[in-house]
């Protein structure tokens, strides 16, 4: 029997406080994910993902960047349904799902990919999946069947040995499906590849309370471990749900109907992001939205722009996963009878902000190769290193994570 996804519940008080459920547009009505039992189960642990995944980033780059732990989440339920024995097992471990439990993580990335595009008409949300094997090597009909029932992958056999035509169709499908914001994810394809899963995430939406464009100025922000420079700060007065505890402040800024926000959190003088990673992964982010309350907040935060590329091979084997990538122990048996193992699971991503609201994108991709395997209320002045989330109001799924530091 299916219900209104329970978790809703635990984030009711923040929805409440941001304003989320006084609809700015009568026509635009907030809407929740509505999940089975079963699938709601798995919210909490997707969001324990992306906090690992968000932490184990965070400490592997030294500048700014931008990631997207739910399109990470697609691309592995794609790449664990190929999987078989403990190569399977450390996929699941990874994304915090127990041992056998593909048919339930299939059902639950089905009904978030179906229902998370519709719940705001002032926000586009696209999530495309696709699976472009090498045409001299066979896959298997249970796979293909699968990743095309519940992903709604498009599937497509080509010529690895053409590698420009092969090369030029991938990064075509990925400019496609981010609105040409992500043209290019691979340089070459080459014949001892077996295949590709590709996970397509684009988002952009209208801030709630835009920003006024005549009140963005030049301002001073302080990078970690750098001198200050100047910044387009965008400035505002305004109602948003907000928090803050002994590390940071939190500011939670609604895009369109509340469905979708942008939660900015601004560590305190004498703490750094890495100690905010740390908090969100080891305590209950459903909790800490509890704890947002609605009040006028002075904020300041900058108008940018992050580009983003990362191979994710040594940190998602650092996480748990590490069979996948070694040739000879990797088993993708229920993908193909040729031997493979992962050669590299990567991704792009890249987010604009500015007054309007937001845009912004990534493609994640996992190849396998053949062979052996001052106003009332509280200020918020963003005018230092700072990491931003693009969450899902009624389930908490983390879209977009990142740091902004104009490093």
């Amino acid at each position: 029997m299916k219900r209104i996804l329970t978790l809703a519940i635990a984030l009711a008080a923040a929805v409440a406080a941001s304003g989320c459920q006084k609809d700015p547009d009568q026509d635009n009505p907030l809407k929740t994910v509505d999940l089975t039992t079963r699938s709601a189960e798995f919210i909490q642990k997707g969001n324990s993902f992306s906090f690992n995944f968000l932490e184990q980033v965070n400490k592997a780059s030294d500048g700014d960047f931008i990631i997207s732990p739910l399109s990470m989440q697609f691309l592995l339920g794609m790449v664990v349904n190929g999987a078989k024995g403990q190569t399977a097992d450390q996929i699941f471990n990874v994304l915090g799902y127990g041992k056998d439990e593909l048919p339930a993580v299939n059902e639950f990335c089905k009904a978030m990919m179906a229902q998370l595009p519709s719940l705001d008409r002032k926000t586009t949300l696209k999530i495309a999946n696709a699976f472009v094997a090498n045409n001299t090597c066979p896959i298997l009909d249970t796979y293909t069947a699968n990743i095309t029932n519940y992903y709604s992958a498009y599937v497509q056999n080509l010529d690895f040995s053409n590698s420009q035509a092969t090369t030029d169709a991938i990064n075509g499908w990925c400019s496609k499906n981010t609105n040409g914001l992500i043209p290019k994810v691979l340089d070459e394809v080459t014949p001892d590849m077996l295949a590709y899963a590709l996970n397509a995430l684009y988002f952009k939406s209208q801030w709630a309370e835009q920003f006024k464009k005549n009140l963005t100025t030049e301002e001073n922000f302080t990078p970690e471990g750098a001198s200050a420079r100047k910044v387009n700060m965008m400035k505002q007065s305004a109602d948003h749900g907000y928090t803050e505890n002994d590390i940071f402040q939190a500011v939670s800024l609604k895009y369109g109907n509340g469905a979708y926000s942008m939660v900015v959190l601004l560590p305190k003088a004498g703490h750094k992001t890495a100690e905010i990673a740390k908090y969100l992964k080891t305590n209950d982010w459903g909790k800490f939205c509890s704890s947002m309350y609605k009040t006028k907040v002075e904020t300041w935060i900058p108008k940018f722009e992050t580009k983003f590329h990362i191979k994710l091979n040594d940190i998602l084997s650092d996480m748990g996963m590490s069979d996948a990538f070694i040739s000879g122990m990797a088993d993708f048996s229920a993908l193909s009878p040729v031997t493979s193992h992962l050669s590299f699971v990567q991704q792009d991503a890249i987010i604009k902000v500015d007054e309007e609201g937001t845009e912004a994108a990534a493609v994640s991709v996992a190849g396998w190769k053949k062979g052996a395997a001052m106003p009332e209320g509280p200020s918020f002045i963003a005018d230092h290193t700072f990491l931003y989330l693009i969450t899902e109001a009624s389930t908490g799924a983390v879209l977009f994570a990142g740091k902004y530091g104009s490093k």
